[in-house]
This record gives C-alpha cells, structure tokens and sequence, in this order.
C-alpha cells in the first residue's frame, strides 16, 4: 500500500487514524496500513473488543481506556492523551493514534496532536474514518442536501445562544450528558434534559416526534433507533453513544424576493443570447431538490 510522503524537519511522525464504528468493516486500507508498519499504536477506542482487534495488526497497542474515571475531568484525560503520544514521536518513533469512528468529528486530543507535533516540526496528519454521523445518514434515510442539516453539541447547544431552523433537521450529539459542566460525569439525569426540552420548546411542539440513535459498534448489534414525543425526552435512557435527531418542523418558505431576483437575471441572459438547443453535455440541469422544492419562472 503505497502511503503519502510525510514531509518533516524533525524525525519521528504520528499519523491519528478513524477504526470507524462497526468492528472490521468501517476502517479503510491506507489506516489499516499506517497501523500495521507503525513503531507504536495508541487506541482511544469504543470497547476492548476493538483494542483486541488492534492487537491482530500491530503487537504495541496502547490503551487509553484506563485514562477515564467517573469525576476525572475529561479535558485531563485528553491531555494525558496528547502527552503520551507526542513523547513516543519525540523519541523519533512512528506513531499511530488510532480512534474510534471519524477521529476529526467531536474529538479534541486528535486536532490537538496534530497542531502541537506540526508546530515542533514533526510529520503530522489525519485519516478519516466512517463516523457516527454517516452511519445516522445511512441507517435513518437522512439526506443533508434535501431540507438542510444542523450538528450541534448538547451542552454547547445549551450554554449559549443558537439560532435554530425548524425547517431542516438538527442532530444533537452527546446528548446523554447534557448540560453538565464538569466534563467528568457519564451521565446527567432528567433534570438537565427538561432544561433542553425547555430550549427546544421553542422551535418544536412537546409532541413533535424526536429519535433516540446509536449506531452499533459491533457487527452482530442493530442500530438503536428510538421515536419518542419531545416531552418524553427526560425520562428516556441515555449513554455516550446516545445522538437525537429532531426532524423538520415545518416547511421550506420561498424566498421570493431573491427568486424574482434570478429569474430577472436568467431572462436577461435569455435575451441576449441567439435561440439554439442546448448540448446535453453542457446543459446542467436543477437538482432534483431544486425541482421538488423551487420553480423559478422568469419576469416578465
């Protein structure tokens, strides 16, 4: 497998890899690769059954499992994370951090490692890896080009002001965590989540249907696909794992200022221009959203 050239001024590299979500299945050739010819491979992984899996490809796997505990603060954690492996690349080793799901989507140590092993002159990248967010898209039918799709953090989403639009889809990650400050407990309890049933109130009614997902990490499990009113949010079960995807409320409105606007143009251009058929291999025609959603007649 041939491996894009890592240019340095410093020996030592490290390479932070996604092991997807599903065990086996989601990873890619080129990460499988980096992993197998690294000198040193740290796993921040979802169970030990991925970091036995790990172990089959390289015979250094370095857990960071032990690094959590209940009432540690995770910023800690991830600290910690970011020390070990940028010591093994100071010592001129090819190092691999290899993450669970997309290791660039909700995940501080990986950018982080990234930035400061590059800032002291050292060989640093990404691999991309199927994440949570693809396995949601594929496994609820959600299309983010049909009506639009806004990701936010839960407690991010509740410690400061965002502008929702009931119009297209939102996707609350972490969710089983909300509101909690600390960034040391698993879990917060009802109490939180009716502030965020609060919040959403406003953009949602109480019996709008919400959906619980959790996409399985293991091959033999079936996708959690939870729909549940709104108001019964508090009370639902929740882990770490835990997304909840709030479809449309209400429909697209035209905006028909800017759409008198662009049929003026394209009537103008119209005009100028000598009446041919058009090529097909230069006709482009609406998306098929666009032709769902939006017709555009010219002015006259």
């Amino acid at each position: 497998m041939n491996q894009p050239s890592l240019q340095a001024t410093t020996p030592g590299s490290i390479v932070i890899v996604g092991t997807g979500i599903t065990l086996g299945s989601h990873i890619s050739p080129l990460s499988r690769s980096y992993i197998e010819n690294a000198d040193v491979v740290f796993a921040g992984v979802a169970d030990g059954i991925t970091e036995l899996w790990l172990k089959e490809m390289h015979q250094d796997v370095r857990s960071f499992a032990p690094l959590y505990a209940e009432g540690k603060s995770r910023h800690q954690t991830y600290q910690q994370m970011i020390d070990l492996m940028l010591a093994e690349v100071r010592q001129g080793k090819k190092v691999v951090g290899a993450f669970y799901g997309h290791p660039g989507v909700f995940a501080y140590a990986p950018h982080k490692v990234i930035e400061l092993a590059r800032a002291e002159g050292y060989a640093a990248h990404m691999e991309p890896g199927i994440s949570a967010a693809d396995c949601l898209h594929a496994e609820l039918g959600i299309d983010p080009g049909k009506v639009g799709c806004q990701y936010f953090e839960t407690s991010q989403y509740m410690f400061y002001k965002r502008s929702i639009d009931p119009t297209a889809y939102l996707v609350l990650w972490q969710v089983g965590i909300a509101g909690d400050k600390s960034m040391a407990r698993f879990a917060t309890g009802a109490a939180y989540r009716e502030v965020l049933v609060e919040l959403l109130v406003q953009h949602y009614p109480l019996n709008h249907e919400v959906i619980l997902y959790e996409a399985p990490s293991l091959p033999f499990q079936q996708a959690r696909i939870d729909k549940l009113p709104l108001s019964a949010l508090p009370q639902a079960e929740m882990n770490l794992k835990t997304t909840m995807v709030v479809p449309p409320a209400t429909a697209l409105q035209k905006n028909q200022l800017v759409l008198d606007k662009l049929a003026a143009i394209s009537a103008r251009e119209q005009a100028g221009q000598p009446q041919r058929a058009p090529l097909a291999q230069t006709f482009m025609p609406e998306t098929e959203y666009q032709q769902a959603f939006i017709t555009v007649t010219p002015t006259e």
